[in-house]
C-alpha cells in the first residue's frame, strides 16, 4: 500500500518521498532544487553589475587614452595619475560590490 507522498526511487525502487531531493537509499538525484525568485534576482543583480563595471572601466580608461593624446608632458602626466586612481576606486568597487553580490548570491542558492 502506497501512501500519495511516497514515489519509487528510479534506481534503487526504495519508497522516497516526493518532496525529497535525493534518494536516502542509494542517493540518486530525484529533483534538482531550483533558486527562488529573489534568488534569481541576486544572480541577475550578481552578473549585471559585474557586466556594467567592465563596460564602465572599459570605457573610461579608453576615452581618458583618447583626450590625453594631444596634452603636454604635465597635462599628460596629470590625466595619467587622475586615470589612475580612477580606475583604481572603480576597481575597490567592484571588488566590494562583487564581494557583497556574491555572498547574496550564495545565501539564496537553491538547498
Amino acid at each position: 500500500m502506497s501512501d500519495i507522498n511516497l514515489m519509487n526511487c528510479p534506481s534503487c525502487q526504495k519508497e522516497v518521498s516526493k518532496s525529497a531531493n535525493n534518494c536516502p537509499n542509494c542517493g540518486e538525484v530525484l529533483r534538482k532544487p531550483k533558486r527562488g525568485f529573489f534568488g534569481k534576482i541576486v544572480i541577475w543583480a550578481f552578473w549585471g553589475f559585474n557586466l556594467l563595471m567592465v563596460v564602465w572601466i572599459w570605457g573610461g580608461t579608453q576615452e581618458a587614452l583618447e583626450t590625453s593624446e594631444g596634452l603636454s608632458g604635465a597635462e599628460a602626466a596629470g590625466a595619467a595619475i587622475g586615470t589612475g586612481i580612477g580606475v583604481t576606486l572603480l576597481v575597490l568597487i567592484w571588488l566590494i560590490g562583487a564581494i557583497l553580490l556574491g555572498i547574496m548570491a550564495l545565501l539564496t542558492r537553491a538547498k
